[in-house]
């Protein structure tokens, strides 16, 4: 059926009409859904990322973060909206703003950037996108190529307030995908020139754009060399800024552009401040939710470890670890939740997990720790399949492990030994592996006269790639040298 010929066509078209709204940087743009809309979207997302992109626990940079971006938001087009800025604890390298004002900035891009300039430069960025509502275009161009979607929800905000809810159902499309890596090369662009902008408004020098832009796309060479080494696909960044290609006249011509509105007071650079504020800040895998050292998994801020099967693969994950079997032949998830009111893991197995008809089933201490585990059927990675469940009190903490093989007949039977061993495994950590729980951090030192990264690296706890990867941090890459008396940044 034509979308004209739709029962519901007369309400497309005034919503067309009406939503070709004003943008507020200028400009007539295609918008479906009010700013009321926008920020209840905008909260509702905040909400479904929180598991996903938690906050980094470290107030003079989360402070840092929050005051430039107040000043650069209290410029922009939109200063009347709630911005709120927040620094993610994730090593990816990264940078996005959601609906209505809510900006992310990675501590994984944080380390690689070396003045409040550079750091205005990306927040001024996403800013930028907030101003000229790039998110809320691209979710009404989502609604216009999904018709049926699209009508339904016409119809529900048509008679009501729907409209947000309807929104807020779309948000594993809208942000599972291009929002958070990138827009098209021409919002990009324009988030740049708002950025640059708000930048020499603050007393930024808007030329960091520059130097944020080169040191990203230095990573992006490294890793496309270094996956063409190692016979692999390259991980490429996707994110702030990744649309730009390495020399960019239009971005120069951006910046020459703001020339005239720059503030009266210029703000100094003072690198050093903003690098010193960076000493101690973790560098890679959070290790704040835990770490692994070989088979061992640390849960340093409980005092817990385990020890997976010989050979799995480990993945600590946001909301869960996962060990799988080698050839994907069984896998072992353990996550955390809250006990609530449950007496008993017997009561938290039944009543929070919803399981039943359970076999093998038993209580029992582990670690001093009251503890139950049993087999019942459940859906897995491999279908509906038995599961051996294992779940631990620790005060109102509950760990819960899940274990499932992939043969229908004869995967439990060939696993269950090892996921009983895991969960069996848990303990309070040894004094030696609760030192091993601390990962990685960025400590800041001056060089001194001969001073090399070859040097350097000869110390680092960087895994692989270690002289190349501290030229990447001092923005040193690809045959640099630190400068005697210069800070520069390691990883200890």
């Amino acid at each position: 059926m034509s979308i004209l010929r739709h029962p519901l066509a007369p309400w497309l078209l005034v919503a067309l009409a009406l939503a070709c709204a004003r943008n507020p940087t200028g400009g007539t743009d295609l918008v479906m859904m009010s700013e009321e809309d926008e920020i209840a979207l905008g909260h509702a997302s905040v909400e479904q990322l929180r598991g996903q992109f938690p906050a980094y626990k470290n107030r003079e940079l989360q402070a840092r973060v929050e005051r430039i971006g107040a000043e650069l938001a209290a410029l922009s087009h939109r200063p009347d909206i709630a911005y709120d800025f927040t620094l993610v604890d994730t090593p990816d390298v990264n940078a996005f703003a959601l609906p209505g004002g809510h900006i992310y900035v990675t501590r994984g891009l944080l380390a690689y950037l070396e003045s409040d300039a550079e750091l205005a430069g990306v927040l001024g960025h996403e800013i930028g996108h907030v101003a000229a509502r790039h998110s809320v275009q691209r979710h009404s161009q989502q609604r216009l190529t999904q018709a049926g979607v699209y009508l339904g929800s016409l119809a529900a905000s048509a008679f009501g307030d729907a409209y947000a809810g309807a929104a807020a159902a779309d948000l594993g499309n809208l942000f599972g995908g291009a929002l958070l890596s990138g827009y098209g090369r021409e919002d990009e662009l324009q988030a740049d020139r708002l950025g640059a902008e708000y930048m020499a408004k603050a007393g930024y020098d808007p030329e960091a754009l520059l130097d944020v832009i080169t040191t990203l796309k230095d990573q992006e060479i490294f890793e496309i060399d270094r996956a063409a080494e190692e016979g692999r696909r390259a991980n490429v960044y996707h994110g702030v800024f990744a649309s730009h290609p390495s020399a960019d006249q239009r971005l120069k011509e951006i910046i020459e552009s703001v020339a005239g509105t720059e503030s009266d007071e210029r703000r100094p650079e003072d690198r050093e401040a903003f690098l010193l504020s960076l000493d101690g800040m973790a560098f890679g895998p959070s290790w704040a939710h835990g770490v692994i050292r070989g088979r061992n998994f640390y849960l340093g801020y409980v005092g817990m470890g385990l020890t997976f099967p010989r050979d799995w693969a480990i993945q600590n994950e946001p909301s869960r670890v996962l060990a799988i079997a080698p050839g994907n032949e069984a896998v072992l998830q353990l996550t955390l939740a809250d006990r609530g009111r449950n007496k008993t893991p017997r009561d938290f197995f039944r009543w929070e997990m919803r399981m039943s008809n359970e076999t093998h089933a038993a209580e029992f201490t582990l670690s001093g720790l009251p503890a139950f585990t049993a087999v019942a059927k459940t859906d897995t990675p491999y279908g509906n399949r038995e599961t051996r469940f294992s779940v631990v009190f620790m005060g109102s903490q509950v760990y819960v492990f899940q274990g499932a093989g992939r043969d229908h007949a004869h995967g439990l039977d060939q696993f269950d030994r090892d996921f009983l061993d895991t969960a069996g495994s848990l303990r309070p950590l040894s004094e030696r592996e609760q030192a091993a729980t601390r990962g990685p951090v960025i400590r800041v030192r001056r060089a001194t006269e001969g001073t090399t990264y070859e040097a350097l690296s000869r110390s680092t706890r960087i895994k692989s790639y270690q002289e190349q990867t501290l030229r990447l941090l001092n923005h040193q890459y690809p045959e640099g040298e630190p400068e005697a008396g210069s800070l520069i940044k390691l990883v200890k």
